[in-house]
């Protein structure tokens, strides 16, 4: 069974993502990196659902480092900019980046992310930028549209199945929703 390293935002995204990975026949690890969620309480939270439905459902999860300063460093500038504009793409492709190389310094033969279950995410530009990690690691990675036939319902109805925390913004402070 190919392993994969999945880049999870949080456990509402990450439930049907794992389920439908594993259907395609991966043998599913979690890597949750996510330096730009605001506030730190957040972050914990999210990392928290995020383990308590991987060791419900037997999957390992990997925690990357979280340095919101350095995050908002990268992201200088461009604070301004709406959701799935530059500031989005700076942010995705840190992620995915580290997700690549983290994948590969871990053996596995694959990796991929939540992120496009989101309606709020731009699906070509999170591959796009996938597809490019995978120029610089010389790993695969797989690039479904987690939203299509449903998903982003179907991840919302896991998420309150399992009664998931469900946040209504991105993540980072300047996605936050008044």
């Amino acid at each position: 069974m190919p392993r994969i390293l999945l880049h999870t935002c949080c456990a509402p995204c990450g439930g049907y993502v794992i389920k439908k990975l594993q259907s395609m026949g991966y043998e599913v690890t979690v890597f949750y990196y996510n330096p730009n969620v605001f506030p730190e309480d957040e972050y914990k939270l999210r990392l928290n659902e995020a383990k308590r439905f991987c060791a419900k459902e037997k999957v390992d999860l990997i925690e990357g480092g979280y340095n919101y300063n350095e995050w908002k460093q990268k992201i200088k500038g461009f604070e301004n900019e709406p959701e799935k504009g530059h500031r989005c793409e700076i942010c995705i492709g840190l992620r995915l980046l580290e997700t690549a190389q983290v994948a590969i310094e871990n053996e596995f033969e694959a990796f991929a992310t939540t992120l496009t279950i989101s309606p709020h995410k731009s699906a070509e530009m999170v591959n796009k930028i996938g597809h490019e990690a995978t120029t610089l690691y010389n790993i695969k990675f797989v690039d479904n549209v987690w939203r299509k036939e449903d998903g982003f319902k179907k991840s919302c109805d896991l998420a309150e199945k399992e009664s998931f925390h469900r946040q209504d913004y991105c993540g980072c402070e300047f996605s936050i929703r008044v």
